[in-house]
């Protein structure tokens, strides 16, 4: 039963990615604000709406949505709404959440040359650098303003926005301080940790992001506040935030060092090491996977351990 602490009600919907379930919250304030939306499937609409009777509510009754990251699976369903619904995120989430063609053809034209530069044979590369897949379950809306560091959302008068790029360029989180309540989208989840996915150079900027790095900070940066709970995007909540941050941490250093075990002994291009890693799953979510394996290698190259030489593809050898 669908019911409200504190103020906040927690809602899942149905998705459908690997991941499962993702997790929205209603929140009580000056306006009844909904935090991300869910996958633009029927299935998501028709349930979001059965938890909203059980709080004897409507979808016409919310007065806003704040996005927490442009992923399809939060920001979907927002094609669901009425044209009058208030939209609030990271100024990031914009052309992800209301795509170009000029966009389209960057990104498809970005993983096109990320992809065969990882190594990837001919016969991937056409079918996982296809960008209008990835909007399959997306959504077609503008932001009606921006979230960015310190600012207070319209409409929730105890709520700060706390930047944490990483899993996307465009996350955020809600921090509630009178209760240490942080409202997180995918910046930490209990059960897995989140995929530090590649994206293209920023609008203003010539390098990729090195989301990885960034995740790391924005999980540090969360231990800065007096954080009592964080309701995540996906699974349940979180109570112990520094031992899941210092957990996540040093799981992904080993990982890394794995990595750089195999880089001792041979020369690898990404992609072989990414067969390395997901020998099962690779075939079927190769962005996610390369990206993970891309991630590593950022890493080790941050703390030194690694240089690359070659072009086509690049290869990588430990110091």
């Amino acid at each position: 039963m669908t019911e409200w602490i504190d103020g906040i009600a927690k809602i899942s919907l149905p998705t459908p990615f690997p991941v499962g379930d993702v997790n929205v919250y209603l929140i009580k304030g000056e306006r009844l604000t909904l935090v991300d939306a869910g996958p633009k499937t029927e299935e998501a609409w028709a349930v979001l709406n059965d938890k909203l009777a059980e709080l004897k509510l409507s979808s016409k009754d919310i007065d806003q949505v704040i996005l927490t990251h442009d992923h399809p699976d939060h920001a979907g369903l927002l094609d669901f709404f009425p044209d009058s619904m208030e939209v609030y995120g990271h100024p990031l989430n914009e052309r992800w959440i209301h795509p170009k063609e000029e966009f389209i053809r960057e990104l498809e034209s970005f993983y096109f040359r990320l992809l065969q530069k990882s190594g990837l044979p001919k016969e991937y590369l056409l079918s996982a650098s296809d960008a209008k897949k990835m909007f399959q379950y997306a959504c077609r809306r503008s932001l009606t303003g921006n979230l960015l560091e310190g600012m207070t959302p319209p409409g929730l008068s105890d709520w700060k926005v706390i930047e944490t790029p990483g899993h996307a360029q465009s996350q955020i989180a809600l921090f509630r301080e009178r209760d240490g309540v942080l409202i997180g989208g995918d910046v930490i989840l209990a059960h897995i940790s989140p995929n530090p996915l590649i994206e293209p150079p920023v609008p203003g900027q010539k390098e990729r992001p090195k989301s990885q790095l960034q995740h790391n900070q924005s999980m540090i940066k969360l231990l800065s506040y007096p954080i009592h709970i964080a309701y995540t995007g996906h699974g349940g909540d979180v109570f112990q935030l520094k031992e899941l941050v210092e957990k996540r941490i040093s799981s992904q250093h080993d990982r890394a060092m794995k990595v750089n075990h195999w880089l001792k002994e041979e020369k690898l291009t990404v992609f072989e090491i990414c067969k390395r890693l997901f020998p099962t799953v690779y075939k079927r979510e190769l962005i996610f996977t390369i990206s993970e394996t891309i991630a590593q290698l950022d890493y080790l190259a941050s703390i030194g351990e690694i240089i690359s030489e070659g072009n086509q593809p690049v290869l990588f050898q430990a110091k």
